[in-house]
């Protein structure tokens, strides 16, 4: 038996209740009092709170912030569920409107389409989202694998799916695809905290049914992203797994958007370039008046905020 999962962050903990018996877990920050902030890790075969350290240990004693584990993964209940992009955006949703105050969401890869679908379809209350390195601004159209397809039937499967997992989830196999995440040297604890989470009861299921692709948007540029009304920010520059050719149609047509490319980076820019994500993020939270007298480098943010 595997033996409980640490914590991924020394903070104190939280606990919510979600409608249909499952439970979110996650960690809190030291500041009770202002407008919350919200960060919201990756979908991959072992993500948890942990990717998101960097941020929280910046603002944990600036801001009241929140990290949850999403189901599925890291300390929230990992149950045998069709896990599906509507669901995680009810989830979320919940979630979110327990909040006195609408947040400031960041949220990392696939998780930008969950919050766009909760906002969207969900009515979830949040203030403005930013999106780091995230899915459906690409030309690539995932391959989508229907739900009770063969493919699907064959990952579900015990004889199939676990296996694959475990392969993928050995340290050689969570190092590699790590470290294609990384310009210089790859923390080494993110490896083995990875490696933890792959060891618990449960942990196959909600990675299983991302390799499918079901989690994914078709068309998430036109379906979600261009429909957002509320300030929107892309954080980006190069990605192994993501692309961004759609990105300048987003920004140029839309003036809720705005992008800043964190430079060099491979899809995790708050690891490697910290300080310059903290600034992208406190441009775009700054108030319209303060945005106007600077020289913004942010792309469309004044327009935007103008409209808004």
């Amino acid at each position: 038996m595997a033996e409980p999962l640490a914590p991924a962050l020394d903070a104190e903990q939280f606990v919510f209740s979600l409608n249909g018996g499952v439970t979110l877990r996650g960690y809190v920050g030291e500041v009770v009092t202002g407008a919350p902030l919200v960060l919201l890790h990756s979908i991959n075969a072992v993500p948890s709170a942990m990717e998101m350290r960097p941020l929280f240990e910046h603002y944990r004693d600036k801001r009241p912030v929140w990290v949850p584990d999403l189901p599925g993964f890291g300390l929230s209940d990992r149950p045998a569920l069709n896990y599906s992009a509507s669901r995680y955006a009810r989830w979320l949703a919940e979630w979110l409107n327990s909040f006195d105050t609408p947040p400031d969401v960041v949220a990392l890869s696939l998780t930008g389409e969950f919050m766009a679908r909760a906002i969207l379809e969900q009515n979830a209350k949040v203030r403005s989202l930013c999106v780091i390195s995230p899915t459906g601004m690409g030309c690539r159209v995932p391959p989508t694998a229907a739900n009770g397809s063969r493919v699907d039937r064959l990952l579900s499967s015990r004889w199939v799916g676990l296996p694959l997992f475990r392969l993928l989830t050995t340290t050689p196999s969570i190092r590699w695809f790590l470290g294609k995440a990384f310009v210089g040297t790859m923390p080494e604890y993110l490896v083995h905290y990875a490696r933890q989470t792959a060891r618990q009861p449960g942990a196959h299921h909600a990675p299983l049914k991302f390799l499918t692709f079901n989690l994914f948007t078709e068309q998430a540029i036109s379906r979600l992203y261009s429909r957002l009304k509320l300030p929107c920010l892309v954080l980006y520059d190069r990605d192994p797994n993501v692309g961004f050719e759609r990105l300048p149609e987003l920004i140029e047509v839309h003036c809720q958007w705005a992008a800043k490319q964190l430079s060099p980076s491979l899809g995790l820019p708050h690891w490697e370039l910290t300080a310059e994500t903290i600034e992208a993020l406190e441009d775009f939270w700054e108030p319209p008046s303060q945005v106007a007298m600077r020289s913004g480098d942010i792309a469309n943010h004044g327009a935007c905020r103008e409209s808004a």
